[in-house]
């Protein structure tokens, strides 16, 4: 698809969500990071639902490193995978305490160093709670909806991390992932409404057997 189309279908995802943003709740650094290790293939609203009571238990990551672990999965026993992401939270906040004086950091590399905290979850961080745009992160829905764009052929996140930044203006990284999440979830879902849908005369449907 040539960059035109792709400024053109990105202005209209701006018109019809203007209000699109990251969808998790959280107040600082650490927070984000606890919240973003929860949420794989977890809902959103199950993670909203759990964090305040575990923020206002844990409030620094001395508080995690320190906690029984068994304990720690009680308390995020919501959420699927509870006992892996329980020990990554622990140890992650370990590393944390041991190289970076208890702080979130702000690098890539350093995010990527900690236990649950991939490409994705490291450009969430980055972007949200230090306003640092170094890539895209690449959910369900970006794949989803980049993939039915035309904007990559790829199915891997880190090749299509790669064909968006080649493709989207950069000052367009910062809130790609969080307007194709809102169009993603009010149309294009896993059986798309196509005859609804904003983009109809942009989008060539790639991969689309079936819609509505």
């Amino acid at each position: 698809m040539e960059q035109q189309q792709i400024l053109e279908t990105i202005n209209l995802l701006k018109k019809e969500y203007p209000d699109a943003k990251y969808y998790l709740n959280y107040s600082n650094p650490l927070e984000l990071l606890v919240a973003a290790i929860l949420s794989a293939q977890v809902r959103d609203e199950v993670v909203n639902a759990l964090t305040p009571s575990l923020f206002k238990k844990y409030k620094t990551a001395k508080d995690y490193a320190e906690t029984d672990l068994q304990e720690l999965i009680n308390d995020i026993k919501s959420v699927t995978f509870a006992g892996n992401k329980a020990k990554n939270i622990k140890n992650a906040c370990k590393l944390l305490i041991e190289k970076y004086d208890g702080k979130v950091p702000n690098t890539m590399e350093s995010l990527t160093s900690l236990p649950g905290v991939g490409r994705k979850t490291a450009n969430t961080i980055l972007i949200n709670a230090f306003g640092i745009v170094e890539g895209i992160p690449v959910d369900i829905w970006v794949q989803r909806l980049s993939y039915r764009l035309g904007w990559t052929k790829n199915k891997d996140p880190n090749k299509i991390e790669q064909d968006l930044m080649n493709s989207i203006p950069r000052n367009e990284w910062k809130k790609i992932a969080y307007l194709l999440k809102a169009h993603g979830r009010a149309i294009c879902q896993s059986t798309p409404y196509c005859s609804k849908c904003i983009l109809h005369k942009l989008c060539p449907r790639n991969g689309v057997t079936k819609s509505l």
